[in-house]
């Protein structure tokens, strides 16, 4: 079954075996009829015959026959219904066949309560293009509806049903005209019938696999409100109450759970020591919305020392959006709460016009003992600063994920662009963070975000009350940011950053948490020195003064901001990105 977000504008029925009870047609006796080969496709057959005249004797033979099964058709259980529930949610409703417009008039005169007139398109063999299993029939019906194919659900009961709808870029959908063992249907087992002229087999379209499985047509309606814009206000709360009955993980802490009706969490901290908060939003639409969520407060979370525990979350969708996109996100949320031990505990859910994109908030709680809290007012002169990863880790991911086709361009190969999307895993510093905190002599811990390592590096000094000093030379870069900076024109130091974690320690104790933290597989380098009272940044290149750098805005941002004139003009709106983490 489809996990991912998608959007319904209109259905597009199978007729034959689909809308009409299977087996009216007997395939066997129209092949010997027109001399037809076993298990090879009867259009497709009569297609590839020389003689103009032999084509059209033998269609009028597939005609025929077509019409005598349709006048003993019978309809398929809740397709009227169906049908007249998908037309009243405003959902537009079409025929995509094999069979004849003709034979399709004649079968629906045995619906007592479906005609043509149901239909806002029925697209037959007779309709321009090549039939099934080739996506010109779900094509030619999508543009006559004025939708894109990509909001096109095909339903049908053969795999060329399900070939057709995919090819078209179309969700898909299967319903088995026989109901399997259990009550479940398993894409795998594709059966013949359906529509007229189709191979005895799935031959080779077997591999394509539908996006849902229908134990019935009825199933069609719960599939389609889930793709159907949702009203403004508050998430349904049916809807909620599914996504939250696998949501929520079994934390003794956790005293009254989300739940559809509860408006607070409450949580037992009586065996804790010091309660950690941290509140932050996520602006920008992204597949990873939840993992973005989570990674960015949990990481501040642990600079302090702390282990990130419990979640709310505040998620806004803007008008139009529909319910598989808010379960989506949330299940993505929730999913990346749970690799990383942290609780959801809660939150709210709202459709709403007053934003244009998905805008989620986060507040995140942690504990920690009060002697291990880590504060950044202990940093004293002759500390060392030493920083993880490198630079720009959460930079080069968005970047190779939204401007992925320019880089290949300019000559990025696509599995260097797919290596620095994956950099998005390497986002996290909870690891590093639980190094440093418990290792002598650590005095501060800072997560390096917008502004990247330029603004983050001022922010420590500012916080510790000291002054920096920093040696460019040793700042490591990954040579795949520096290459992605290379050729957008963009500085790596001002470049978003989340991942690099910046931690300054005792002189004297540094060493040894450098060493226990390469031990565990990430990569850390001495960058700076602590220097008397102050808030300032020095920095030095092969040991002579150079200008530490400023970013009134984040790269990332200044980016965006100059694609918007150019080859994102028309999508501006659409696309923009607001840095805010």
């Amino acid at each position: 079954m489809r996990q991912g977000p998608y959007r319904i504008r209109a259905v597009l029925f199978d007729f034959d075996g689909t809308l009409t009870v299977p087996g009216a047609l007997d395939f066997p006796a129209i092949r010997d009829a027109i001399g037809c080969p076993p298990g090879e496709p009867i259009l497709e057959f009569i297609e590839g015959l020389p003689n103009r005249a032999d084509r059209e004797a033998r269609m009028s033979v597939v005609d025929r026959f077509e019409f005598e099964a349709a006048a003993a058709s019978s309809p398929a259980t809740g397709a009227s219904a169906v049908v007249a529930a998908l037309r009243k949610a405003g959902v537009l409703v079409g025929v995509v066949s094999r069979n004849s417009l003709s034979g399709i008039e004649r079968a629906l005169e045995n619906f007592p309560d479906l005609s043509t007139a149901d239909f806002d398109i029925v697209a037959s063999r007779d309709a321009p293009g090549r039939p099934k299993p080739a996506p010109d029939g779900v094509l030619y019906a999508a543009e006559a509806l004025g939708v894109d194919p990509v909001e096109v659900l095909m339903v049908g009961d053969h795999q060329l049903d399900i070939a057709a709808g995919a090819a078209a870029g179309s969700l898909t959908a299967l319903v088995p005209p026989v109901p399997l063992s259990g009550g479940e249907a398993t894409a795998p087992a594709f059966p013949a019938g359906g529509d007229p002229g189709m191979p005895g087999s799935a031959g080779e379209h077997a591999a394509v696999v539908p996006d849902f499985v229908f134990g019935g047509l009825a199933d069609t309606l719960p599939v389609v409100r889930l793709g159907l814009p949702l009203p403004l206000g508050k998430f349904p709360n049916d809807l909620l109450g599914e996504y939250l009955e696998g949501a929520v993980d079994d934390d003794p802490a956790l005293l009254v759970k989300p739940a559809v009706g509860e408006d607070v969490a409450a949580v037992d901290v009586s065996g804790e020591d010091v309660l950690v908060l941290k509140s932050d939003p996520i602006t920008f639409v992204t597949e990873a919305l939840g993992e973005y969520l989570v990674v960015v407060n949990a990481n501040d979370i642990a600079t302090s020392g702390a282990t990130p525990r419990w979640l709310l979350a505040t998620a806004l969708f803007p008008s139009g959006t529909t319910p598989s996109m808010v379960i989506h996100a949330l299940r993505d949320l929730s999913e990346a709460c749970r690799r990383r031990g942290i609780t959801l505990c809660g939150g709210h859910t709202e459709i709403t016009d007053a934003v244009t994109r998905p805008v989620v908030i986060g507040t995140m709680a942690g504990t920690v003992d009060r002697m291990d809290l880590v504060d950044k007012r202990n940093i004293r002169a002759g500390d060392r600063v030493l920083l993880t990863k490198g630079v720009a880790v959460e930079g080069t991911a968005i970047l190779a994920a939204e401007a992925g086709g320019r880089l290949v361009e300019l000559g990025m190969t696509p599995a260097e662009v797919a290596e620095c999307r994956g950099f998005l895993a390497r986002m996290g510093v909870i690891e590093e963070a639980t190094i440093a905190r418990s290792h002598r002599g650590v005095t501060g811990m800072h997560d390096v975000t917008e502004g990247g390592l330029a603004s983050a590096v001022r922010e420590l000094a500012v916080a510790g009350g000291h002054r920096i000093r920093v040696d460019l030379g040793l700042v490591p870069i990954i040579p795949q940011t520096a290459r992605i900076c290379e050729l957008l024109g963009l500085d790596p130091l001002g470049l978003i950053g989340s991942g690099s974690l910046l931690i300054s320690c005792r002189e004297g104790d540094h060493r040894a948490l450098e060493d226990a933290i390469r031990a565990a597989g990430i990569e850390v380098a001495c960058i700076g020195t602590v220097l008397g009272p102050g808030g300032e940044v020095e920095a030095v290149r092969d040991g002579q003064p150079t200008v530490w750098p400023l970013f009134e805005v984040d790269e990332l941002a200044r980016f965006f901001e100059g694609r918007l004139g150019g080859e994102r003009g028309s999508r501006a709106g659409e696309e923009r990105r607001s840095i805010a983490l």
